[in-house]
């Protein structure tokens, strides 16, 4: 078999099952451990794939955030929906960069009284606008391509906070890998607000559900809730859910509430 017909079909074994594991990939292709290790090599410079030991899972597309800003924009709007009903009056609250995350700033309704910190410029001037939440602003190094600050002094002043509740921006999620991102300064700021509150809400659309990324945030279970579309069925969702997440479904429709899943719906008695 030709190399390009291997990788091929290696690809597509990703895309149909999710992941893949070299050892298989060695007895279905009847090729040794070496050819199989350079393949996967070879797509993972290609950007296709995340390598992890014993085999590789789908690496998602990095794209600007001009450019995620445009993509998928209803389903942003949903899921940002979904997750500003988990805030309450009061709360001191840390938020992330991304363009989920920023237009959870847009979906915040006009009397809520809260302290929201943020090193994301793009939050910061949503929330300029509003009218009784009050704004800190993490100083560090702008980092112009995500449009957020970091650096040594954005965690440093995370360290002196203690949050009620953190909405991560999402670039990777894996049950058994967990949260993850493809630029190491942007893993240690997600890391430490990880670390920071009391509670987490993980906000993503179901694309990247199931992706890696070369540098870890957390595990799975230092997160709360997972807000997400309501493009899966609830047993592609259930091994978040074993992990203790609880699971917000955004709904398509304006005036209902988020949908939240619990172990009894995915794990029914009897």
């Amino acid at each position: 078999m030709l190399k390009e017909e291997r990788q091929y079909y290696i690809i597509e074994q990703l895309r149909q099952q999710g992941k893949v594991v070299a050892v298989d990939l060695v007895a279905q292709l009847k090729v040794s451990e070496d050819t199989i290790r350079r393949d996967l090599t070879e797509l993972a410079e290609a950007g296709i794939l995340q390598r992890v030991h014993g085999g590789a899972l789908p690496r998602l597309k990095t794209v600007s955030y001009e450019q995620r800003q445009q993509d998928e924009q209803s389903t942003r709007i949903e899921i940002a929906r979904a997750a500003a009903q988990l805030i309450r009056d009061g709360q001191v609250i840390l938020m992330d960069s991304g363009t989920t995350v920023h237009e959870i700033a847009n979906q915040l309704p006009p009397t809520l009284h809260a302290t929201i910190i943020t090193n994301s410029l793009p939050v910061a001037a949503t929330l300029i606008h509003h009218p009784t939440v009050t704004v800190q602003v993490l100083g560090g190094q702008l980092k112009k391509d995500a449009q957020a600050m970091v650096g040594v002094s954005v965690i440093e002043a995370l360290r002196q906070i203690r949050a009620d509740l953190c909405f991560l921006g999402i670039c990777s999620i894996h049950p058994d890998i967990g949260i993850s991102m493809p630029e190491i300064e942007e893993s240690y700021i997600k890391r430490a607000m990880l670390e920071q509150a009391a509670e987490v809400a993980a906000v993503t659309g179901a694309a990247k559900l199931g992706t890696a990324a070369p540098y870890i945030v957390g595990p799975i279970h230092a997160l709360t809730y997972l807000v997400t579309d309501n493009s899966l069925a609830p047993e592609a969702l259930a091994p978040y859910q074993q992990q203790g997440l609880q699971i917000v479904r955004a709904s398509s429709e304006e005036v209902s509430p988020a949908i939240f899943i619990h172990s009894s719906a995915l794990y029914p008695s009897g």
